[in-house]
């Protein structure tokens, strides 16, 4: 895992995915998140592959939404799971010790403190605001950060995050801002990317 950072996750299918994701890894993204629900296998695997190749130029970290095989199959640093996907010790037993595996906790810090003692890497949290990828996600408080931080794992905060708002989250406890439409759908994603990325320079420190 990357100490802190901008973790941009992608929205396709769309025919300017390789190009989006470039522009976010320019613009300082440290994460990448391939996230298409399609069963396209073919393309997808196409399209991930090629992210892989990008993430590597820009020493940024490939993860796959959902699919473990996929990871598998584009050799993808790791990936990410939601309550209802595999279970994170069939994806450490798929994708080996150096894979990293995160897992959603969304407002719950109970799921949270389960998960923490299973072998993860990372803990995503949210949402934190309303978001037009999720509109009808649980909502999550800034103080859910402040009281993972005793988990000892990275912290992932999620949903409706904007340049105005994510500094808040940086400094209740959130390492990476996670990010789907104000990246990939922003009219300069590069520039939107930057803006995310400035924002771990210029936060408070987080207790």
């Amino acid at each position: 895992m990357p100490g802190c950072g901008l973790y941009a996750i992608s929205d396709g299918p769309r025919d300017d995915f390789l190009a989006r994701a470039e522009a976010a890894l320019r613009g300082g993204a440290v994460i990448v998140q391939y996230r298409d629900k399609t069963t396209d296998r073919g393309r997808r695997a196409d399209e991930a592959r090629a992210l892989r190749a990008a993430c590597a130029r820009y020493d940024a970290r490939l993860i796959i939404n959902d699919d473990i095989e996929l990871a598998r199959t584009v050799h993808a640093h790791g990936v990410h799971l939601g309550e209802t996907d595999a279970t994170p010790s069939a994806a450490r037993a798929a994708l080996g010790s150096e894979a990293i595996i995160g897992v959603s906790c969304y407002a719950d810090l109970s799921r949270a403190r389960q998960l923490a003692a299973l072998d993860v890497d990372y803990l995503a949290l949210g949402a934190f605001y309303p978001s037009p990828t999720k509109p009808q996600a649980r909502r999550a408080h800034p103080q859910l950060l402040r009281d993972a931080r005793e988990l000892g794992l990275p912290l992932v905060a999620i949903g409706g995050i904007t340049p105005d708002n994510g500094a808040a989250l940086i400094t209740a406890g959130a390492d990476f801002l996670a990010v789907i439409s104000s990246v990939f759908a922003a009219p300069d994603t590069e520039a939107a990317a930057r803006r995310y990325s400035a924002l771990f320079t210029t936060s408070i420190p987080k207790p």
